[in-house]
């Protein structure tokens, strides 16, 4: 389901930037993203298959991200302490788990992002518009890769794709982010199954 799961809309989605934008660097991206600690917004997500899901994320990094996603899915995904969480409210089971560093969103959760080491960055182009960086782990290609698109002035994460490792592709469209405070228990799995066993209880 993190195929289908981790991000949301494309290339469809008009990114309004002033005419005089140019490229971002790779290392003013690198410092945008070292300096986004605790941001959340709205998303929308264009699923492998086709289809559309929308909801809310919350990022605190390094390390953690939280997607809520809307009804009639009402699915959860956190990560945390170095694992991924996907658990589906409406069956109420356990959730599915796996390492976050096997996911290409590792890379913007990293504690200090650096694009510009070798090896990392396969891509890196501007369309008048936004800058666009595919970014894989220099170690671990096989893992898949991550493709964000940017806008400037000011630097601003729009949207990103991620081909995981079994080939899936999933998009996720950014719908603004604002910095806020955040708490990790946001992040926290058994909270999230509290809640979840009261709820059944009721």
């Amino acid at each position: 389901m993190f195929r289908t799961l981790t991000l949301a809309l494309a290339t469809t989605v008009a990114l309004a930037a002033p005419a005089w934008a140019e490229k971002l660097s790779l290392n003013a991206i690198s410092k945008y993203l070292n300096g986004m600690k605790t941001v959340q917004g709205s998303f929308t997500q264009i699923n492998g298959d086709g289809t559309i899901s929308t909801g809310k994320i919350a990022i605190k990094r390094p390390g953690k991200v939280r997607f809520d996603y809307n009804p009639p899915e009402r699915a959860l995904v956190l990560a945390s302490n170095g694992a991924v969480y996907i658990l589906d409210r409406k069956l109420g089971a356990q959730p599915e788990t796996y390492p976050l560093s096997k996911t290409p969103l590792s890379l913007i959760l990293a504690k200090n992002v650096n694009l510009a080491q070798a090896g990392m960055v396969v891509g890196h182009k501007f369309d008048g518009t936004a800058t666009t960086v595919v970014a894989q782990d220099p170690k671990r290609p096989e893992y898949g890769s991550i493709e964000m698109k940017f806008t400037a002035n000011p630097v601003e994460l729009r949207q990103w794709i991620i081909r995981d490792s079994d080939g899936g592709v999933t998009t996720v469209v950014l719908g603004g982010l604002e910095k806020v405070q955040l708490r990790n228990r946001m992040f926290l799995i058994d909270e999230e199954l509290r809640k979840l066993g009261h709820d059944q209880d009721n």
